[in-house]
């Protein structure tokens, strides 16, 4: 007899071969991304970098887009000269001119498009008294029309040939409404209504359409990030929270995650275990969640001063620079988030380690 704790073993044991198991049937069944052509918009760094070079690893051919010529770039030799093959296009997502002329250049220069992800994103934080309509317009530009513009310059493609995939990058902010980020959740809410939409009225032509739901993610990105109202104490919060591995998901795990996602054709992926709980939470109680989050606003910053934006970076404190947010300077050394500092110095700093070179999933 192997008592309780024996039977016990015995159990987790069998769960875990059976996890296993699986694993490997499903990677039978995914999607092979070798020779398939992607375009990740907002893929000069960041979350888009790491996708980049995660699709690569898979024998992908990448298409990254951004608006920053300079910087993306950067991101396209660096791509290379890991192995992948590249094209890099300057592009405003906000803009659907740009837009088709880029899918349409894409296209012409790698035959076709297979995978679209639409990740490119702002974040504006501050309280609702500091933002102002012009922040409710950019966020919506860029975070909705910025996801509509590409999946319908790409779809008609999509259509004839009745395959293709899509993912779209939205936020838990898409699902749940977080204080200090309104615009952005307004956005992202859009996104998510925008991706199931699609993901529904596409499956019968055969285009998988993938809604990402991450929650927060150490990719560095709090430098680049605008802050208002009580700047600092803004950015402080927000670089604690998404450097913290107790809070926030290594930016190179999201992207394989991401990257499984879309090879398996899921519907839906909820990237970490905070945001799966608190989306569970809210769909189960959603009075609650919106009281509970009304609780969490009275002991966030207060608005003061003028509306002004200031980038994470103009926002620094004695906390920010502290061994407590290591990881997320660590994090954005390695996706691009320093433009200022790009050259060799900055890929090799420590602990980076290119995504494509290692193991897989």
């Amino acid at each position: 007899m192997f008592g309780a704790a024996g039977t016990a073993a015995v159990g987790a044991a069998g769960l875990a071969v059976g996890w296993l198991a699986w694993r490997k049937v499903s990677d039978w069944l995914a999607e092979d991304l070798r020779g398939k052509t992607v375009l990740i918009t907002g893929g000069s760094r960041g979350l888009g970098y790491a996708l980049a070079h995660e699709f690569a690893r898979h024998g992908a051919r990448v298409a990254i887009c951004a608006r920053n010529p300079q910087e993306l770039e950067w991101a396209r030799q660096e791509l290379q000269r890991v192995g992948a093959e590249v094209v890099a296009i300057p592009c405003d997502v906000s803009d659907n001119e740009q837009v088709q002329r880029m899918v349409h250049e894409v296209t012409q220069r790698l035959g076709r498009i297979d995978i679209l992800v639409n990740n490119a994103g702002i974040i504006a934080v501050g309280p609702v008294e500091a933002q102002t309509l012009e922040d409710f317009d950019e966020a919506m530009k860029i975070m909705f029309w910025g996801v509509v513009y590409p999946t319908l310059a790409v779809l008609p493609q999509m259509l004839e040939r009745r395959r293709g995939r899509i993912a779209n990058i939205t936020s838990i902010g898409g699902k749940v409404a977080v204080p200090h980020l309104v615009p952005y959740d307004c956005a992202k809410f859009a996104a998510v209504g925008f991706s199931e939409g699609m993901c529904a009225e596409l499956a019968k032509d055969g285009i998988k359409v993938t809604t990402v739901v991450p929650g927060l993610m150490r990719t560095g990105s709090n430098v680049n990030a605008f802050f208002k109202g009580q700047h600092r104490a803004e950015y402080t919060l927000f670089s604690l929270m998404g450097t913290s591995p107790l809070t926030a998901v290594p930016g190179q795990r999201a992207a394989k995650r991401i990257v499984r996602a879309v090879r398996l054709g899921r519907s839906e992926v909820i990237l970490t275990p905070q945001a799966k709980l608190l989306a569970m939470f809210h769909g189960l109680f959603p009075g609650q969640t919106a009281n509970i989050m009304g609780l969490v606003n009275r002991v966030l910053p207060r608005a003061a001063g003028p509306t002004d934006k200031h980038l994470g970076k103009e926002s620094e404190t004695p906390l920010t620079r502290s061994p407590l947010t290591a990881l997320g300077r660590r994090a954005g050394a390695a996706l691009h988030q320093y433009p200022e500092r790009m050259g060799a110095e900055q890929v090799r700093a420590p602990g980076f380690r290119s995504p494509l070179v290692g193991s897989g999933d």
